[in-house]
């Protein structure tokens, strides 16, 4: 079974599969995964969310941060 040239698979919304209806800044081992090792936020087409639990993420994110659940930045 060969895939046609340009054809991938879906990704599919990592928090739909478990069936979060909310996602949770305490939540950091959950986060980790949605941020690279500069600490910049994955973007929708890399990390595979739908719409809705993108902008959850990014929100969540964003609040671990500034209570220091996650860095900003990292050397």
């Amino acid at each position: 079974m060969r895939r046609e040239r340009g054809k991938k698979k879906k990704k599919v919304c990592a928090f739909c599969v478990d069936k979060v209806e909310k996602v949770d800044y305490k939540d950091v081992g959950r986060l980790r995964k949605f941020i690279t090792e500069r600490g910049k936020i994955l973007p929708r087409r890399i990390s595979g969310n739908c719409a809705c639990h993108q902008r959850q993420l990014t929100v969540a994110i964003k609040r671990a941060r500034h209570v220091a659940l996650l860095p900003f930045t990292s050397d």
